[in-house]
């Protein structure tokens, strides 16, 4: 556990550096667990995030822009009365605990002073976000509801006095000493890092692991001294954010954690690296439930079409076996005197091969010799007929498994505004039926909503992320002389450079976006075409997406995630 005690404890005194005294003017909630309070602080305007998601519950300022619901949900209405026009008084953690309080204070629609407590809870599954009263300490309303029948301790619902969660009766880790780490640990007992846990607040596994990774030799003497060496930059404010990326699992912290090993990517704040360690988990987890059944049709689509696909191919070599049926229909009918009805096979001799090799020839016993040989005749004739039927068979069956292997890897990348493009699609296509006849057809005048990019030099790049955008990417939005790219031969995202000479960086930039949004993604040394947007064509009666080009160059790139977000960065800090 990353956000630990005390990370909360760096968050709240990073928040209340940039937040203190700020106006909240506005009030967003873009997903169930999520809130956005955009706030004037400083001079500057702030997106301040408070998620209460069960896997990334956090608190930070973020930098990423997020789409919000037609219809806000009855807890943000809320929120607006209470908050909007309020000014943040104070921002602190309780107890070492994962729990960070704003204190806000404004007028409410009578005119009087009005005081509230937002307050958030950073715990897994039960985080949430609740609003309370100041004076009364009263619940105004909460961003989950819990009952008495599923916490005897506390009820979170609008009425009840506010709780806080039960105190766990730990130690303080910053006013500790040598003396109280060693009374604190039972040295016989073992497993010191769960020790250290257990005994102080707010520890998580993560830090205790660095002090026992610091101890070496963990005992009486080293121990104690470990635990103050790894709490004195923490206690003086010394803060480093980092990621550390291993191989298996990347990790968090306001501090780099030496016992991870892997490569360590420094942060200037703890927000911005939330915002780089979050990119895309959340919105992926929320496409994962959004997109279920969509994600098992398609998968099941695709499977069934490389299954048919292996089965024409068996028929087809079967097929391409007609010469032999006719061979054995003829030698057959050469030996007729020697064949009685009842045999199950007949062994001649074959006077087409130079050798005069014998041949045995599989016989129904139930029919005659003629009709035996006629039945060969029959599959001869019948397996040269089907070649060409069976070849065209398997040219539609690749079709439509590189169509749903395209859309499976669109899913893998998509936001939750590509998902309702990939149903519209479907539909559409006659694959799947359409759920609300009305939202199907208001949402064809809807234009697809492309992702935007700035190079190094400042060339705008485009991506589409589905067929819909693809194709409204490239047929609609890009110019002629501007350059197409895509992956050689591998199910991928069209991406467009805004520019007639783009630079060889932009162009190897735009290849690495082309990668990323591709089944490559986790690949190295990725082909990727590129050539003017006059050569790139869509066929007639070419399903979504499917294009064909020609006078392209490859170029060969490694996808990497830190390039994708550094230039979607870049153009959302220059977007008007």
């Amino acid at each position: 556990m990353s956000f630990d005690g005390l990370f909360t404890r760096a968050m709240s005194l990073e928040l209340k550096e940039l937040l203190l005294g700020g106006r909240i003017n506005k009030v967003q909630q873009p997903f169930t667990n999520e809130i956005i309070l955009s706030v004037r602080a400083n001079g500057k305007n702030q997106k301040l995030l408070l998620s209460a998601h069960p896997s990334y519950a956090r608190v930070q300022i973020t930098e990423e822009s997020y789409e919000n619901p037609k219809e806000p949900p009855m807890f943000c209405m809320l929120l607006r009365k209470h908050l909007e026009g309020y000014f943040i008084e104070d921002i602190y953690q309780i107890d070492n605990e994962r729990i960070i309080v704003f204190e806000i204070r404004g007028r409410n629609e009578i005119g009087d002073t009005s005081y509230k407590k937002l307050m958030i809870e950073i715990m897994g599954r039960h985080s949430n976000i609740i609003l309370v009263d100041r004076d009364k300490n009263t619940i105004l309303d909460s961003i989950k509801h819990i009952s008495y029948a599923v916490n005897s301790h506390r009820a979170i619902l609008p009425g009840y006095e506010y709780k806080a969660p039960p105190k766990q009766e730990k130690q303080d880790p910053y006013t500790a000493t040598e003396e109280d780490v060693l009374r604190a640990i039972d040295f016989n007992s073992g497993k010191l890092d769960k020790q250290l846990v257990q005994q102080f607040a707010g520890f998580s596994p993560l830090i205790a692991k660095e002090i026992f990774h610091h101890a070496g030799l963990a005992n009486r003497d080293t121990l104690p001294k470990a635990f103050l060496a790894v709490m004195d930059p923490i206690k003086k404010g010394s803060y480093a954010p980092s990621i550390m990326d291993t191989p298996d699992k990347e990790y968090f912290y306001f501090l780099p954690i030496e016992h991870v090993k892997g490569n360590v990517k420094p942060f200037p704040t703890l927000s911005k690296m939330l915002d780089r360690y979050y990119f895309g988990k959340a919105e992926r987890d929320r496409v994962k439930q959004q997109s279920n059944d969509l994600e098992r049709f398609i998968v099941n689509e695709r499977d069934k079409n490389s299954k048919k696909i292996k089965k024409l191919e068996r028929s087809l070599m079967e097929a391409e076996n007609a010469e032999e049926y006719q061979l054995l229909g003829e030698l057959l009918t050469a030996n007729l005197y020697a064949v009685k009805k009842g045999m199950a096979e007949v062994e001649v001799i074959n006077y087409y091969d130079e050798d005069s090799k014998m041949v045995k020839i599989p016989l129904n016993p139930r029919l005659s010799p003629s009709e035996n040989a006629q039945k060969y005749f029959t599959k001869y004739q019948k397996a040269k007929k089907s070649i060409d039927i069976i070849k065209e068979q398997i040219q539609l069956a690749e079709q439509e498994y590189e169509y749903f292997e395209t859309l499976y890897q669109q899913i893998l990348a998509a936001s939750p505004k590509d998902i309702q493009e990939i149903r519209e699609e479907l539909v559409e296509e006659g694959y799947l039926r359409e759920r609300q006849k009305k939202q199907t057809k208001k949402s064809q005048n809807v234009k697809p909503v492309l992702d935007y990019y700035l190079s190094d030099d400042q060339t705008e790049i485009i991506v589409g992320k589905n067929n819909k955008q693809n194709d409204y990417l490239t047929n609609r939005v890009a110019a002629r002389d501007e350059i197409w790219l895509h992956t050689k031969d591998i199910p991928g995202s069209h991406v467009v450079i805004r520019s007639k000479e783009p630079s060889e960086e932009t162009i190897l930039q735009a290849a690495k976006l082309a990668a990323y949004f591709s089944k490559a993604r986790q690949s190295s040394s990725v082909p990727v075409d590129y050539t003017l947007v006059r050569h790139v064509k869509k066929p007639s009666g070419a399903k979504p997406g499917f294009v064909i080009y020609d006078n392209q160059q490859t170029v060969y790139v490694t996808p990497d995630e830190e390039t994708v977000i550094r230039l979607k960065e870049k153009r959302n800090n220059t977007a008007v």
